[in-house]
Formats: structure tokens, C-alpha cells, sequence
């Protein structure tokens, strides 16, 4: 079998690892993909944009399945052309898609289907966002409606601070046209974790839970990132929580889907915070979440090529759905003075030294220039680890970060920190 990845970042590499290691898959494709994956693949030079070439490219290689890595594919429609073209895709059509394209939608679907989450206005006119922060009670959380590359969500403890952020996504249109319409949120408390849900339009089957860490900086301070690390499984959810979460929450999205007859097989980033009123819904995703795949594809026993193929058949029950009950922690090195501006093109040296002691190493922002692995993007690698526990799986993780160097790299260093220091964690929340 031959599968093509569309994407190049450290989720696509991901993907091509564990896709690369079943023995149904001849080879993979992706376009653009990365430096990393070029050592198991095959790289083609085609934007994930490029939709025509990309369909060109499955019918002219006998593509036997397209998975689609990033969120911007999926909403402008690369599902519904493939399967009008009757191609073999994994990934939701672009009405499931704006369950992350549009807050606004998403939000609305929540409603609909009863599905817990915060109180919530929208607007599309800026006068009258500012009047709702007038009228409300800080902290808010302020999201731009469309895409903003994961970084379109303020949180903002005082309406001085609400008002800036809606003068900058809807004035000053620091996230273009995403900013049209904005959100004004509740303000949710308690343990954040992320449930990835493979959706087949019948059947579903879940990935261990897992936590990321957007804030830029150690003790999630500092700008919001598209993530500097994640870990699984979170054992904050106990069986009797993700029981909850599954009647309550995930289910009932799978219904609205069903009834909103959302087209496509593909995954629900399920994005939650456990509040003291129970778990809510803080946002969906309609694919594999950055950095949350390579923390739980490692621990994924089953041929993952089984499982999004008989996704796209409706026949995940099929699948002998299994994961490893290990830990897996996964770190991102990035560029100096991301969120913001980088310099690309830094050469990048021991990243054999560390998968040499034992670390699957992620490229999520590199190029190969004359041979040699440079900076591509603000997140650069994603260092991964498997272990035992999850305090070894840092610690390898960290021996892996260690070992890997280029001008003006950094990475958060404390990964997991709410799973192995519970008591700051209940102190900062409290």
C-alpha cells in the first residue's frame, strides 16, 4: 500500500513513523514534509494548499490512502474534492471541519447538542464586544473566530486587557480575516487535557489522554504557542472521569456530527478543562492534535494503517484497538524568539547523538540544505521518549533535548510539571 501525508510539520513526521512501520505500507509520501522525514519517505515539493496537484499526485502514484495532517486543508474542502473524485482520504469534509475553522459554529454546535463548555457571546462588530466586556466580569477568554495557526485565543485577567486583545484580532487584524467575528468566553479553571477520538461517521475509538503546554515559557507563563510539549496518558482521568466524558461530551459529538451529516472519517481533538462543575469542552480540533500525536502514537500497539484505513471503510469496529500502558513525553526545541520572529536556516547538530540514546526525534520545522539539517520554522524538533513512568520518560526526553544544539534554540524544562509536582499544580489552580 502507498500512503501520502499532507503536511511537514512534527504531527506529519509522526504520522510517517508509525505509518512507515506497518507492514501493509510500501512507501509514504508527503508533500512538503521535512528533513525527518525524508530519511523515511518520500518528500514532494507541493504546498498543502495545492489541492488539484496534490489530488494529481494521489492518482498519479496509485495513492491507496491520503491522511491530512493540518487544519487548513480540511477547511477549505481537500476531503470533499477527494472523495467527489473517489480518492481514499482520511480526514472530515469542510462542515466537520468548522468545528475549528469557526469558534463561532463550533460554539453553536455545542448549544445545539447540549455538550458542556463555557458561556459565550459572539460578535462581529467590534463596538459591541467591547460593550459585552464592559458589561461582564474578568477574566475572559477572548478567541478569534477562524484560523489563527493556534495562537488566536487570548486570556485575559482584567477588561483593560479583554479590550486590547479585541482591538487587536478585530482593528488591527492581527489574525487577518480570522478576526472578523470574535468570541467573548467564560473563563474556565482546573486541569486542561486533550482526548484525541478517531470518528468513522458510526464507530469510534479514543487515544490516551493527553496534556500539552501552549504557554511559551516554564510554569505556563509567557505567550501561547502552538505547543512546546505534551505527554500521556494524564492520570487525572481516572475511569469514572472518562466515563463521564464519554456520555457527556463525546458522544453526543458524534451524534451532532451523525445528525449534521458531517462526511469524512477522521479525528476529534476534544480540548477540555476539568472544572469543579465537571468536565467542559474548551475547544474541537478536526485532526491529529501538534503536539499531542507524537506523544501518543508511540504508545499505539495497533498497525495504525489498519486503523485509519477501516476508519475510511466504517468499519473501525474491525480494529483490535490497543496502546501500550507506558508513558510517553515528547519536548519541543524551538527557534529563539518564537512566537514571535526567527531566524531561519541555523544548522542543527546532535540529533543522532540523541535518538542514539534512545529518544524518537521529530522534525517539525527543519529543511536539508547541502546535506545538512537547518531551522525551518519556529518549532524546530519535537524530542520524544517512552518509558516505564512518566518522571523516566521526561527524564529520557530531557537527555535527548541536551544532546541537540543550534543558535539560539530553547525549550521549556518542565514538561509534565503537573503531573509530577501535584502540589503546585493544586496551589497555582486553587
Amino acid at each position: 500500500m502507498k500512503v501520502l501525508i499532507v503536511g511537514g510539520g512534527g504531527r506529519e513526521h509522526a504520522l510517517a513513523w508509525s505509518l512507515a512501520r506497518s507492514p501493509l505500507v510500501e512507501t509514504v509520501y508527503a508533500a512538503p514534509g521535512n528533513a525527518g522525514i525524508s530519511r523515511i519517505g518520500r518528500c514532494v515539493p507541493l504546498g498543502t494548499g495545492d489541492h488539484a496537484a496534490l489530488l494529481d499526485l494521489a492518482r498519479r502514484e496509485k495513492i491507496d490512502l491520503t491522511v491530512v495532517g493540518p487544519e487548513e486543508p480540511l477547511v477549505r474542502g481537500i476531503v470533499d474534492l477527494f472523495r467527489r473524485e473517489k480518492q481514499r482520504i482520511f480526514g472530515f469534509d469542510s462542515k466537520g471541519a468548522l468545528l475549528e475553522g469557526s469558534k463561532v459554529w463550533a460554539k453553536e454546535f455545542m448549544s445545539r447538542y447540549r455538550i458542556p463548555t463555557g458561556r459565550y457571546s459572539a460578535f462581529d462588530d467590534h463596538c459591541a464586544a467591547q460593550s459585552a466586556v464592559g458589561a461582564g466580569t474578568p477574566p475572559f477568554v477572548i478567541k478569534a473566530d477562524g484560523l489563527a495557526a493556534g495562537k488566536g485565543v487570548v486570556i485575559c485577567r482584567t477588561a483593560g486587557e479583554a479590550r486590547e486583545a479585541i482591538e487587536a484580532i478585530m482593528r488591527e487584524r492581527r489574525f487577518g480575516v480570522a478576526g472578523e467575528r470574535v468570541v467573548v468566553e467564560e473563563f474556565l479553571e482546573g486541569p486542561e487535557l486533550s482526548m484525541l477520538v478517531v470518528f468513522d461517521g458510526r464507530d469510534y475509538r479514543l487515544f490516551p489522554p493527553s496534556q500539552d503546554h501552549k504557554r511559551a515559557h516554564d510554569g505556563d507563563t509567557g505567550p501561547n504557542t502552538g505547543g512546546m510539549g505534551a505527554y500521556a496518558p494524564v492520570e487525572a482521568l481516572d475511569r469514572r472521569l472518562e466515563e463521564k466524558i464519554r456520555i457527556e461530551i463525546i458522544e453526543p459529538t458524534l451524534s451532532g456530527m451523525q445528525a449534521e451529516k458531517i462526511a469524512g472519517a477522521g479525528v476529534i481533538y476534544f480540548g477540555l478543562m476539568l472544572t469543579p462543575q465537571g468536565p467542559k469542552v474548551l475547544e474541537y480540533n478536526c485532526r491529529f492534535g501538534d503536539p499531542e500525536t507524537q506523544a501518543i502514537l508511540p504508545l499505539l500497539r495497533t498497525d495504525l494503517f489498519e486503523v485509519l484505513y477501516e476508519a475510511t471503510n466504517a468499519n473501525l469496529e474491525s480494529v483490535d484497538f490497543e496502546t501500550s500502558d507506558e508513558s510517553c513525553a515528547c519536548v519541543v526545541i524551538a527557534s529563539g524568539g518564537y512566537p514571535g520572529e526567527y531566524v531561519k536556516g541555523r544548522e542543527i547538530a546532535g540529533i543522532e547523538e540523541a535518538e542514539r540514546a534512545g529518544c524518537l526525534v521529530f522534525h517539525a520545522g527543519t529543511a536539508l540544505r547541502d546535506g545538512r539539517t537547518v531551522t525551518a520554522g519556529g518549532r524546530v524538533l519535537g524530542v520524544t521518549a517512552v518509558a516505564p513512568t512518566l518522571r523516566e520518560a521526561v527524564e529520557a526526553a530531557y537527555g535527548g533535548v541536551d544532546r541537540i544544539s543550534f543558535d539560539g534554540c530553547f525549550a521549556r524544562r518542565d514538561i509534565g510539571w503537573r503531573a509530577l509536582e501535584p502540589g503546585r499544580a493544586a496551589q497555582r489552580e486553587g
